[in-house]
């Protein structure tokens, strides 16, 4: 779904900055009491481990790519208005030599994002190894001008008492940059993510941005993009939060169940990610956050739980029963076909330049080699039996898991007659295994091509001990008399036991409290939100009371005025907000306290503090409400009330408004909150 374009009174984005999205989410879950700022922390960046030290590398060429591209556009720009001859040929001389630093530059942080080694668990056990993704890197942003200038601008509040406030924002933007590698990191990522929700509502209207520059590197190229948008910085983080997933689900220990199920578990959370991405972000500043690349990246991720899956099957299927090793074989080949797909769609045009050399070549080489796996089992489950045929193996199982093993019929005798007929079993058994020899040599040649798949020893090791596995089950059963050539085998039939599922990022796990949450609640201080300037009413009781209708909490609204009482002559005014009394600020107050408030007061009366919302819509508004029945009435008043739960049909991500939505929800219900009629109580509303 696309957005409208961003208005003409806005500066130009850059010009690989594309329009944004609008996605309906819940609000983030908000905790109870005070705010005490995160208690989650990013990791030491002066840290010195491994991950770390890549994580610094990345950053340094992402850096000189930036320098780099930086001189190029100038070069380019040079070249193309001056029309001396001699100035074109040294800036030509200059472009070629800084195009082929980036090229170098470009080519080593490839190499940087190949290093797989850097994710993969510690345990001995001989696992090939997943593709994890590195964090996308940002510039710092210092909010603390433009913060300040909107607090003051907007909500006319003292922007030096919000200092503490704005500086653990800062930190906790900070602290994201290095997320350790563990839940704890998630859930770093996450918190940042929906106290942006909170930055958004409060400091990003519809029609003007604060003019904060927001800066990311691609992930795997380096190249910069940069936007104004607050959609771009909450997309960047939920990238992040895939990529953390992947490393997360490289790390594990798969040579236990436990440890497979911890990785299944974090690709598909990855892949949720990358879809959500893919489904809710159109026209990408960069390459990793486009739709061909997050495609590529879910299947990627679905591919690699695909594996886990077929690593469980093999862990937990210790018996050599006929039909569980035609399910490994069938289970192996799901896993080569999944991977096939992933290669077909890392050959797509916008995907083939960018993905790196080594992971289609990883790709290729696990598609190769469980596609041998597959034949390799087949072989097992029929050569295993040819001394000896079990009556079990004769039954109608085995016979229904031998039709439904091949994609279609191999040539020869009808297969219910090869269950039965050990020589039978053997010719295809071995013409199974010369599929499998054929697949093996066919992955150590892709490997052999990739200079970085080179130097991963465990994947060197595991191809060359299945290689081997399957040469010498070729060799025992072949004999120097059988002199029949070798029927072509067909291929087997991709069947797995769990198919992956795509788990979205659920954001209400964290909660947070608003760190702004001073400047009052989102249902009336919001950045959508227009209102007069603060009103000072003295307010005396008469002999019927105040004369005021009041309605709600947080803040309390004056819902109806008594003609000619004590509140209409102090110049209240039914849609007013109480927002202090006597000085006391209770924009967070409880119907319950302010009337405590207003009741205690003494003989000369209370100073009440107050403020009237503008919305372009409330005439409108009430005249509808003030025509309708009695029952669309008290459906307003119950509307607006439950503070901070209101917000739950708010958007989560606004990427960007639509027209016909300009203001958000919030106008509507505060329209309607004005269109009360005096004379009419409906629930919550008490006269006083």
């Amino acid at each position: 779904m696309r957005m409208a374009e961003e208005p003409a009174t806005r500066e130009p984005e850059m010009s690989d900055a594309g329009s944004d999205e609008e996605l309906e989410l819940p609000a983030p879950m908000m905790e109870q009491g005070s705010h005490d700022g995160s208690i989650r922390k990013g990791c030491d960046p002066c840290s010195q481990t491994q991950r770390s030290k890549l994580q610094h590398r990345r950053a340094r060429i992402n850096q000189q790519i930036n320098k780099e591209m930086r001189m190029r556009a100038g070069a380019e720009n040079l070249f193309r208005a001056t029309t001396n001859n001699k100035v074109k040929e040294t800036v030509a001389l200059e472009l070629s030599f800084v195009n082929s630093n980036l090229q170098l530059l470009k080519e080593e942080l490839e190499e940087l994002n190949s290093s797989m080694e850097v994710y993969q668990t510690e345990s001995e056990a001989i696992n090939v190894p997943m593709i994890p993704l590195g964090l996308k890197e940002t510039k710092e942003v210092d909010l603390t001008v433009p913060l300040k200038e909107y607090i003051c601008e907007h909500y006319r509040e003292d922007s030096s008492l919000f200092e503490k406030e704005i500086k653990e924002f800062m930190e906790l933007r900070q602290a994201m940059r290095t997320p350790s590698r563990n839940e704890a990191g998630l859930e770093l990522l996450v918190e940042y993510y929906n106290q942006l929700y909170y930055l958004d509502q409060r400091f990003f209207p519809p029609h003007r941005t604060l003019g904060v520059h927001f800066h990311w590197y691609d992930s795997l190229t380096g190249v910069p993009s940069c936007q104004r948008a607050l959609a771009f910085e909450k997309g960047s983080v939920l990238f992040n939060v895939g990529a953390l997933y992947t490393q997360i689900g490289a790390r594990q220990d798969r040579s236990a169940a436990a440890g497979i199920d911890r990785a299944i578990n974090a690709f598909q959370r990855a892949a949720g990610a990358f879809n959500f991405l893919k489904e809710n972000f159109s026209n990408a500043p960069s390459l990793d956050m486009s739709g061909p690349s997050l495609c590529m990246l879910v299947r990627l991720m679905i591919a690699q739980v695909q594996e886990c899956v077929f690593e469980r099957v093999t862990l937990t299927t210790q018996d050599t029963h006929f039909t569980s090793q035609l399910q490994v074989a069938q289970e192996a080949a799901r896993v080569s076909d999944v991977y096939s797909l992933v290669l077909q769609t890392m050959s797509q045009p916008l995907v083939k330049d960018y993905v790196p050399f080594s992971w289609a070549s990883m790709v290729q080489v696990k598609a190769e080699h469980f596609r041998a796996l597959s034949h390799y089992y087949a072989a097992v489950a029929l050569c295993d039996r040819t001394q000896s045929i079990d009556e079990e193996d004769c039954d109608e199982e085995g016979e229904k898991a031998l039709l439904q093993l091949h994609v279609s019929n191999p040539a020869g005798p009808p297969l219910s007659q090869v269950l039965r007929d050990p020589e039978e079993r053997r010719k295809l058994g071995k013409a199974h295994l010369r599929r499998a020899l054929i697949r093996h040599e066919e992955a150590m040649r892709v490997h052999g091509l990739c200079k970085i798949l080179r130097k991963m020893d465990i994947l060197q090791e595991v191809l060359s001990f299945v290689h081997k596995r399957s040469l010498d089950k070729y060799s025992e059963m072949d004999r120097e008399d059988d002199f029949d050539e070798t029927a072509e085998a067909p291929e087997i039939h991709s069947q797995t036991q769990q198919k992956p599922d795509i788990i979205p990022p659920n954001f209400s796990t964290v909660q947070v409290t608003d760190i702004f949450r001073r400047l009052g609640p989102l249902s009336v201080f919001c950045a959508r939100a227009r209102w007069g300037p603060v009103r000072l009413v003295c307010l005396q009781r008469g002999e019927g009371g105040l004369g005021l209708t009041l309605r709600g909490d947080s803040p309390v609204l004056v819902a109806g005025v008594v003609p000619g009482g004590c509140a209409e002559e102090a110049g209240l005014r039914e849609g007013d907000y109480i927002v202090a009394v006597d000085g006391e600020n209770c924009k967070w107050a409880k119907h319950g306290e302010v009337v405590h408030s207003l009741k205690s007061c003494s003989d000369r009366g209370v100073e009440l503090s107050v403020i009237t919302l503008h919305t372009h819509d409330t005439q409108v508004e009430r005249r509808s409400v003030m025509l309708s029945p009695r029952g669309d009435k008290e459906n307003a008043c119950q509307r607006p009330m439950g503070g901070a739960k209101a917000q739950s049909s708010v958007s989560l991500l606004n990427w960007n408004r639509k027209k016909n939505r300009e203001g958000g929800g919030v106008t509507k219900r505060l329209g309607s909150t004005f269109s009360l009629p005096f004379g009419n109580l409906g629930d919550g509303e008490s006269m006083y």
